[in-house]
Protein backbone atom coordinates (compact mmCIF):
# COMPACT_ATOMS: atom_id res chain seq x y z
CA UNK A 1 0.00 0.00 0.00
CA UNK A 2 1.53 3.68 -0.99
CA UNK A 3 1.49 5.85 1.84
CA UNK A 4 3.23 9.33 2.52
CA UNK A 5 5.42 10.38 5.14
CA UNK A 6 5.08 13.99 5.77
CA UNK A 7 8.33 15.91 6.69
CA UNK A 8 9.00 16.44 10.42
CA UNK A 9 8.86 20.03 11.43
CA UNK A 10 11.55 21.89 13.59
CA UNK A 11 11.94 24.78 15.50
CA UNK A 12 14.15 27.61 15.29
CA UNK A 13 16.66 26.21 17.30
CA UNK A 14 16.97 23.10 15.01
CA UNK A 15 18.08 25.04 11.33
CA UNK A 16 20.41 27.02 11.00
CA UNK A 17 20.25 30.74 10.95
CA UNK A 18 19.83 31.19 7.24
CA UNK A 19 16.48 29.98 7.19
CA UNK A 20 15.26 31.54 10.53
CA UNK A 21 12.10 34.04 10.00
CA UNK A 22 11.72 36.97 12.44
CA UNK A 23 9.35 35.85 15.43
CA UNK A 24 8.20 32.65 14.31
CA UNK A 25 9.12 30.16 16.38
CA UNK A 26 8.11 26.55 15.14
CA UNK A 27 6.88 25.00 12.01
CA UNK A 28 9.92 25.00 9.79
CA UNK A 29 10.83 22.40 7.52
CA UNK A 30 14.34 20.39 7.10
CA UNK A 31 16.68 22.96 5.78
CA UNK A 32 18.55 19.81 3.65
CA UNK A 33 14.49 18.65 2.04
CA UNK A 34 14.94 17.16 -1.19
CA UNK A 35 11.95 18.57 -4.12
CA UNK A 36 9.89 15.48 -3.20
CA UNK A 37 9.56 16.18 0.50
CA UNK A 38 9.10 19.99 -0.50
CA UNK A 39 6.06 19.26 -2.44
CA UNK A 40 4.71 17.10 0.28
CA UNK A 41 5.20 20.16 2.69
CA UNK A 42 2.13 21.67 0.40
CA UNK A 43 -0.14 19.46 2.24
CA UNK A 44 1.59 19.82 5.84
CA UNK A 45 0.54 22.86 8.20
CA UNK A 46 3.74 24.40 8.34
CA UNK A 47 4.77 28.20 8.81
CA UNK A 48 5.09 28.34 4.38
CA UNK A 49 2.01 26.95 3.68
CA UNK A 50 -0.36 29.74 3.64
CA UNK A 51 2.51 31.64 2.11
CA UNK A 52 2.67 29.65 -0.55
CA UNK A 53 -1.15 28.73 -1.74
CA UNK A 54 -2.25 32.48 -1.23
CA UNK A 55 0.10 33.36 -3.93
CA UNK A 56 -0.22 29.74 -5.84
CA UNK A 57 -4.04 30.01 -5.84
CA UNK A 58 -3.93 33.65 -7.80
CA UNK A 59 -1.91 32.41 -10.26
CA UNK A 60 -4.35 30.75 -12.00
CA UNK A 61 -7.07 33.14 -11.75
CA UNK A 62 -4.94 35.71 -13.33
CA UNK A 63 -3.73 33.63 -16.19
CA UNK A 64 -7.55 32.71 -16.77
CA UNK A 65 -7.90 36.27 -17.17
CA UNK A 66 -4.55 36.29 -19.82
CA UNK A 67 -6.30 33.75 -21.84
CA UNK A 68 -9.24 35.42 -21.53
CA UNK A 69 -8.02 38.48 -23.28
CA UNK A 70 -5.67 36.02 -25.65
CA UNK A 71 -8.89 34.39 -26.84
CA UNK A 72 -10.47 37.85 -27.90
CA UNK A 73 -11.35 38.32 -31.28
CA UNK A 74 -7.77 40.05 -32.99
CA UNK A 75 -5.79 40.67 -29.73
CA UNK A 76 -2.13 40.02 -30.96
CA UNK A 77 -3.06 42.70 -33.95
CA UNK A 78 -4.48 45.13 -31.62
CA UNK A 79 -2.08 47.51 -30.57
CA UNK A 80 -3.86 48.54 -27.63
CA UNK A 81 -4.32 45.58 -25.69
CA UNK A 82 -0.11 44.77 -25.99
CA UNK A 83 0.37 46.94 -22.44
CA UNK A 84 -2.46 45.30 -20.86
CA UNK A 85 -1.31 41.36 -22.00
CA UNK A 86 2.08 42.52 -20.33
CA UNK A 87 0.79 43.32 -17.36
CA UNK A 88 -0.94 40.21 -17.17
CA UNK A 89 1.44 38.17 -17.87
CA UNK A 90 3.66 39.57 -15.06
CA UNK A 91 0.53 39.10 -12.82
CA UNK A 92 0.83 35.25 -13.90
CA UNK A 93 4.84 35.10 -13.13
CA UNK A 94 5.28 36.83 -9.43
CA UNK A 95 3.07 35.04 -7.59
CA UNK A 96 3.75 31.83 -9.32
CA UNK A 97 7.72 32.41 -8.66
CA UNK A 98 6.78 33.49 -5.44
CA UNK A 99 4.79 30.27 -4.47
CA UNK A 100 7.89 28.33 -6.12
CA UNK A 101 10.44 30.39 -4.36
CA UNK A 102 8.31 29.43 -0.35
CA UNK A 103 8.11 25.95 -1.68
CA UNK A 104 11.84 25.12 -2.82
CA UNK A 105 14.17 27.50 -0.93
CA UNK A 106 14.85 25.31 2.07
CA UNK A 107 16.75 22.43 -0.09
CA UNK A 108 19.72 24.10 0.73
CA UNK A 109 21.37 27.69 1.53
CA UNK A 110 22.49 28.00 -2.14
CA UNK A 111 19.03 26.76 -3.42
CA UNK A 112 16.95 29.44 -0.93
CA UNK A 113 18.94 32.44 -2.27
CA UNK A 114 18.51 31.35 -5.39
CA UNK A 115 14.87 30.63 -5.10
CA UNK A 116 14.54 34.44 -3.78
CA UNK A 117 16.85 35.91 -6.34
CA UNK A 118 14.31 34.84 -9.23
CA UNK A 119 11.29 35.64 -6.86
CA UNK A 120 12.90 39.37 -6.31
CA UNK A 121 13.27 39.46 -9.99
CA UNK A 122 9.71 38.52 -10.99
CA UNK A 123 8.34 41.24 -8.67
CA UNK A 124 10.69 44.15 -10.77
CA UNK A 125 9.03 42.86 -13.64
CA UNK A 126 6.17 42.91 -12.55
CA UNK A 127 6.67 46.91 -11.39
CA UNK A 128 7.42 46.86 -15.46
CA UNK A 129 4.10 45.53 -16.40
CA UNK A 130 2.58 47.71 -14.16
CA UNK A 131 4.73 51.02 -15.83
CA UNK A 132 3.87 49.66 -19.17
CA UNK A 133 0.26 49.57 -18.54
CA UNK A 134 0.31 52.97 -16.99
CA UNK A 135 2.00 54.86 -19.61
CA UNK A 136 -0.64 53.21 -22.12
CA UNK A 137 -3.91 53.24 -19.98
CA UNK A 138 -3.06 55.87 -17.03
CA UNK A 139 -1.82 58.68 -17.94
CA UNK A 140 -3.22 61.96 -17.38
CA UNK A 141 -4.23 63.90 -20.65
CA UNK A 142 -2.25 66.54 -20.00
CA UNK A 143 1.10 64.68 -19.66
CA UNK A 144 0.45 62.22 -22.90
CA UNK A 145 3.57 62.66 -25.34
CA UNK A 146 5.65 64.98 -22.74
CA UNK A 147 8.66 64.16 -21.97
CA UNK A 148 8.19 62.70 -18.82
CA UNK A 149 6.01 60.45 -21.16
CA UNK A 150 8.38 59.38 -23.64
CA UNK A 151 11.00 58.18 -21.46
CA UNK A 152 8.59 56.50 -18.93
CA UNK A 153 8.96 53.36 -20.00
CA UNK A 154 12.76 53.61 -20.74
CA UNK A 155 13.34 54.46 -16.99
CA UNK A 156 10.73 51.59 -15.97
CA UNK A 157 13.67 48.95 -17.80
CA UNK A 158 16.16 50.30 -15.92
CA UNK A 159 14.78 50.51 -12.59
CA UNK A 160 13.53 46.86 -12.93
CA UNK A 161 17.28 45.93 -13.70
CA UNK A 162 18.96 48.13 -10.77
CA UNK A 163 16.13 46.99 -7.97
CA UNK A 164 16.39 43.46 -9.46
CA UNK A 165 20.25 43.95 -8.44
CA UNK A 166 20.27 45.99 -5.45
CA UNK A 167 17.20 42.76 -4.03
CA UNK A 168 19.54 40.40 -5.13
CA UNK A 169 22.58 41.88 -3.67
CA UNK A 170 20.98 42.61 -0.40
CA UNK A 171 20.71 38.94 0.51
CA UNK A 172 24.91 39.10 1.34
CA UNK A 173 25.69 41.38 3.91
CA UNK A 174 22.71 40.45 5.86
CA UNK A 175 24.45 38.57 8.57
CA UNK A 176 26.86 41.23 9.24
CA UNK A 177 24.77 44.06 8.50
CA UNK A 178 20.76 43.07 8.92
CA UNK A 179 19.40 46.43 9.37
CA UNK A 180 21.18 48.10 5.91
CA UNK A 181 20.27 44.49 4.45
CA UNK A 182 16.39 45.28 5.20
CA UNK A 183 16.53 48.66 3.93
CA UNK A 184 18.15 48.04 0.90
CA UNK A 185 15.04 44.95 0.18
CA UNK A 186 12.17 47.69 0.99
CA UNK A 187 13.66 50.28 -1.33
CA UNK A 188 14.27 48.12 -4.03
CA UNK A 189 10.63 47.32 -4.26
CA UNK A 190 9.16 50.48 -2.77
CA UNK A 191 11.19 52.48 -4.73
CA UNK A 192 9.95 51.12 -8.92
CA UNK A 193 6.27 51.18 -7.31
CA UNK A 194 6.23 55.14 -6.43
CA UNK A 195 8.16 55.74 -9.89
CA UNK A 196 5.23 53.76 -11.49
CA UNK A 197 2.68 55.58 -9.90
CA UNK A 198 3.59 59.01 -10.35
CA UNK A 199 0.65 59.46 -13.13
CA UNK A 200 -1.91 58.01 -11.51
CA UNK A 201 -0.84 59.23 -8.27
CA UNK A 202 -1.09 62.87 -10.54
CA UNK A 203 -4.09 62.20 -11.24
CA UNK A 204 -5.52 61.08 -8.21
CA UNK A 205 -4.52 63.57 -5.47
CA UNK A 206 -3.16 66.46 -7.28
CA UNK A 207 -4.63 66.96 -10.62
CA UNK A 208 -7.97 69.99 -11.60
CA UNK A 209 -9.48 70.79 -13.79
CA UNK A 210 -9.43 69.64 -18.18
CA UNK A 211 -7.08 67.27 -18.72
CA UNK A 212 -7.18 65.48 -15.70
CA UNK A 213 -9.06 62.08 -16.98
CA UNK A 214 -11.38 61.66 -13.90
CA UNK A 215 -13.31 59.09 -14.71
CA UNK A 216 -15.36 55.85 -13.45
CA UNK A 217 -11.74 53.83 -12.69
CA UNK A 218 -10.99 56.06 -9.45
CA UNK A 219 -12.60 53.70 -7.17
CA UNK A 220 -10.78 50.81 -8.69
CA UNK A 221 -7.07 52.96 -8.61
CA UNK A 222 -8.19 54.05 -4.83
CA UNK A 223 -8.07 50.38 -3.57
CA UNK A 224 -5.00 49.41 -5.20
CA UNK A 225 -3.26 52.60 -4.09
CA UNK A 226 -4.44 51.53 -0.58
CA UNK A 227 -3.59 48.00 -0.56
CA UNK A 228 -0.01 48.49 -2.16
CA UNK A 229 0.66 50.42 1.10
CA UNK A 230 -0.62 48.24 3.59
CA UNK A 231 1.39 45.69 2.05
CA UNK A 232 4.37 47.56 2.23
CA UNK A 233 3.32 48.17 6.21
CA UNK A 234 3.23 44.13 6.38
CA UNK A 235 6.24 43.62 4.61
CA UNK A 236 8.65 46.60 6.60
CA UNK A 237 7.28 45.69 9.92
CA UNK A 238 6.64 41.73 10.82
CA UNK A 239 3.02 42.32 12.63
CA UNK A 240 1.57 40.67 14.51
CA UNK A 241 4.20 37.90 15.25
CA UNK A 242 6.84 40.51 16.19
CA UNK A 243 4.49 41.59 19.10
CA UNK A 244 3.93 38.08 19.87
CA UNK A 245 6.33 35.81 18.91
CA UNK A 246 5.07 32.12 18.37
CA UNK A 247 1.65 33.01 18.34
CA UNK A 248 1.23 33.45 14.80
CA UNK A 249 3.73 30.87 13.52
CA UNK A 250 1.01 28.91 11.21
CA UNK A 251 -1.93 31.48 10.10
CA UNK A 252 -2.05 35.33 10.41
CA UNK A 253 1.79 36.58 10.48
CA UNK A 254 2.84 39.26 8.55
CA UNK A 255 3.68 37.09 5.26
CA UNK A 256 0.51 35.56 4.79
CA UNK A 257 -1.27 38.51 5.09
CA UNK A 258 1.45 40.60 2.82
CA UNK A 259 0.65 38.03 0.37
CA UNK A 260 -3.23 38.38 0.32
CA UNK A 261 -2.84 42.37 0.56
CA UNK A 262 -0.68 42.19 -2.79
CA UNK A 263 -2.82 39.75 -4.42
CA UNK A 264 -6.09 41.50 -3.81
CA UNK A 265 -4.07 44.86 -4.52
CA UNK A 266 -3.07 43.30 -7.68
CA UNK A 267 -7.05 42.39 -8.58
CA UNK A 268 -8.06 46.18 -7.75
CA UNK A 269 -5.13 47.51 -10.25
CA UNK A 270 -5.99 44.85 -13.37
CA UNK A 271 -9.94 46.39 -12.88
CA UNK A 272 -8.49 50.16 -12.43
CA UNK A 273 -6.62 49.54 -16.24
CA UNK A 274 -9.42 47.14 -18.03
CA UNK A 275 -11.43 50.43 -17.09
CA UNK A 276 -8.73 52.84 -17.86
CA UNK A 277 -8.52 50.95 -21.25
CA UNK A 278 -11.85 50.60 -22.11
CA UNK A 279 -12.87 54.38 -21.43
CA UNK A 280 -10.14 56.02 -23.02
CA UNK A 281 -9.99 53.80 -25.78
CA UNK A 282 -11.19 55.84 -28.13
CA UNK A 283 -9.29 59.10 -26.68
CA UNK A 284 -5.76 58.18 -26.69
CA UNK A 285 -4.01 60.11 -28.97
CA UNK A 286 -1.80 57.00 -30.64
CA UNK A 287 -1.85 53.30 -30.29
CA UNK A 288 1.26 51.64 -27.92
CA UNK A 289 4.16 50.68 -29.88
CA UNK A 290 5.84 47.27 -29.80
CA UNK A 291 8.96 48.64 -28.44
CA UNK A 292 7.08 50.30 -25.38
CA UNK A 293 5.21 47.26 -24.40
CA UNK A 294 5.94 43.89 -25.43
CA UNK A 295 9.89 44.74 -26.82
CA UNK A 296 10.42 46.77 -23.43
CA UNK A 297 9.13 43.64 -21.45
CA UNK A 298 10.98 41.41 -22.94
CA UNK A 299 14.52 43.39 -22.55
CA UNK A 300 13.40 44.02 -18.93
CA UNK A 301 13.17 39.98 -19.00
CA UNK A 302 16.58 39.25 -20.55
CA UNK A 303 18.47 41.35 -18.66
CA UNK A 304 17.19 40.65 -14.77
CA UNK A 305 17.51 37.33 -15.59
CA UNK A 306 21.40 38.03 -16.29
CA UNK A 307 21.42 40.32 -13.26
CA UNK A 308 20.14 37.25 -11.44
CA UNK A 309 22.15 34.78 -13.49
CA UNK A 310 25.33 36.90 -11.98
CA UNK A 311 24.65 37.04 -8.37
CA UNK A 312 23.92 33.42 -8.17
CA UNK A 313 27.35 32.85 -9.93
CA UNK A 314 28.53 34.78 -7.01
CA UNK A 315 27.19 32.40 -4.56
CA UNK A 316 29.75 29.76 -5.55
CA UNK A 317 32.80 31.96 -4.75
CA UNK A 318 31.67 32.75 -1.05
CA UNK A 319 34.04 31.08 1.32
CA UNK A 320 32.17 27.64 1.89
CA UNK A 321 32.51 28.80 5.98
CA UNK A 322 30.65 32.11 6.04
CA UNK A 323 27.11 32.53 7.11
CA UNK A 324 24.73 32.75 4.84
CA UNK A 325 22.03 35.77 5.19
CA UNK A 326 18.17 34.73 6.34
CA UNK A 327 15.54 35.82 4.20
CA UNK A 328 12.95 38.47 5.02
Amino acid sequence: MLSWKLPRLLTVQQVPRVFHEDSIICGYRSPRSSATACVLSLFQMTNETLNIWTHFIPTWYFLWMLLTILHSAGSWNDPILWPLLVFLLSCCIYPLMSSCAHTFNIMSAKARHICFFLDYGAVSLYSLGSAVAYSAYVFPDRWVNGTFHRYYVACAVLNTVMCTAVSCYSRFPERTSPRLSKIMRIAAFAYPYLFDSIPLFYRLFLCSGDGCTQNAAFPMHLQHTVLAFLTAFLFATHLPERLAPGRFDYVGHSHQLFHVCAVLGTHFQMEGLLMDMTLRRGGLPEAPSFSSSLGAWSVGVTLSLLVIAGFSWALYWEPSTERKPRDM
